[in-house]
């Protein structure tokens, strides 16, 4: 280290401009004019452009991996009949009935089996009858909460299952 070199302390937010060198011993004054006294061996020289040439790599961030029961999006179970059977007008309304309330129970086992939190059950606005059952096999369910989606329920298509 010699006269006019910039340093910094090892450890200590503090530097400035060498002013004499006695031995071991280091004299600088730091920007606001003050002088300090430190050892050799408490200082390094500050290179402003020692970090210019080298190149920053910008890794991505890991996704965070969340497990099924705990994603924020439920399961959506749509009980319209013609997304559940192939030919819809080959049944009548009881059967109709029938095959979406067994949908609807397999559907709730599915989720308490793989630990999933929330179900959406959409059941369309109607005459009700669907809306009846779904609500009357919800009811018959235990560590279940349900709402419907909507404030008003009979302007709701939807009702949310939260699993306890």
């Amino acid at each position: 280290m010699k006269i006019g070199d910039k340093v910094s302390v090892v450890d200590e937010d503090l530097s400035g401009v060498v002013t004499s060198v006695k031995g071991n011993i280091v004299v600088f004054k730091d920007e606001y004019g003050f002088t300090y006294q430190y050892p050799k061996e408490k200082l390094v020289p500050k290179i402003s452009d020692f970090y210019e040439n080298i190149q920053v790599v910008r890794k991505a961030e890991p996704k965070k991996i969340t497990s099924k029961a705990h994603q924020k999006t439920p399961m959506i179970l749509d009980l319209h009949f013609h997304h559940l059977v192939k030919n819809p007008n080959d049944y009548d309304s009881y059967e109709r009935l029938f095959i979406q309330k067994e949908k609807l129970v397999q559907t709730l086992n599915f989720c308490r089996r793989h630990h999933l939190k929330r179900l959406e059950i959409v059941h369309g606005i109607g005459d009700g009858v669907l809306q009846r059952m779904v609500h009357d096999t919800l009811e018959s369910q235990t560590n279940i909460e349900f709402y419907n989606k909507e404030i008003l329920h009979h302007q709701s298509g939807a009702v949310m299952v939260e699993f306890h």
